[in-house]
């Protein structure tokens, strides 16, 4: 039997609906063995994660999810076991959160031009300590204007949609620049998700190796057969550490089950072996 990790999971200190704490207790319950958390765009969760962690003998490893522009396409970069103290890190995180919360008032003012309920749904959504399109598709439900998140972002938040308005995020090279001088491991996260062809995404991963990238995520919830594979030879190629994780942000989404089985294809190292113990 594989030990069972996860390195890419979201609490409520960004996209997510369970507190650190909480989240720590489900990954228990599901026999978690090293588990990171790695919120969008903040650190803020990881001492409480930390903490718990040690009280329920799992192993945790601090972690992020920075949002970054690459080819004026939004990626994912996760950043694993940094200094959650350092200053510019955190830094960037501030400059990135003042940028979604203009991000969100820009939006609900689209939508309010569409004949919805902005200013309450610019009120619902900054509440949140990180304001993300998710919290505000969860204020478009819970107002009664979508049935669902799918049919929030859909009809309302996706591009092309009323509500929709691009994000300003700093550049790819950036990020993993943040990361590794936080003393932290860059893994690019959830490459199948990217519309692009396939030597696109070889670009891009070659661009994400020569910034400063060790890893990138192989085995990850939702990914098929042909997408696994697709990403551990974008993984032989340009030898990156596979990375397993299952992104999960809430219990009610059986797809995204908290917890994954640490087996990669052959010849992939796991990024759970540069990790210090």
């Amino acid at each position: 039997m594989f030990p069972r990790i996860d390195l890419h999971t979201h609490s409520d200190c960004s996209d997510g609906l369970l507190s650190p704490e909480s989240l720590v207790a489900l990954a228990a319950q599901r026999q978690v063995e090293l588990l990171a958390l790695t919120d969008h765009d903040t650190v803020s969760g990881c001492g409480p994660a930390s903490a718990a962690c040690a009280a329920a003998a799992i192993r945790f490893v601090p972690g992020i999810e920075l949002s970054c522009q690459w080819r004026e396409r939004e990626i994912h970069i996760v950043g694993l076991q940094l200094d959650v103290a350092d200053a510019a890190l955190l830094s960037h995180c501030s400059t990135v959160l003042a940028r979604r919360r203009e991000r969100i008032h820009a939006m609900t003012q689209r939508l309010s031009r569409a004949g919805l309920p902005g200013q309450e749904l610019a009120a619902l959504t900054l509440k949140a300590a990180l304001p993300t399109r998710t919290h505000l598709a969860r204020a478009l439900c819970r107002l009664g204007v979508a049935d669902s998140m799918q049919q929030a972002f859909e009809r309302w938040l996706k591009r092309g949609r009323p509500g929709y308005v691009s994000a300003q995020w700093p550049q790819l090279a950036t990020a993993v620049q943040r990361i590794v001088e936080a003393g932290g491991i860059a893994v690019l996260a959830h490459p199948h998700r990217y519309t692009v062809s396939h030597g696109v995404l070889r670009e891009l991963v070659g661009e994400f190796k020569a910034a400063g990238g060790e890893g990138i995520e192989v085995s990850l919830s939702g990914m098929g057969p042909a997408d696994a594979d697709r990403a551990a030879a974008l993984a032989r190629r340009y030898e990156l550490a596979g990375s397993t994780g299952s992104d999960f942000h809430e219990p009610d989404l059986p797809w995204r089950p908290l917890g994954r089985f640490a087996k990669l294809p052959d010849l992939i190292t796991p990024i759970a072996a540069r990790l210090a113990p």
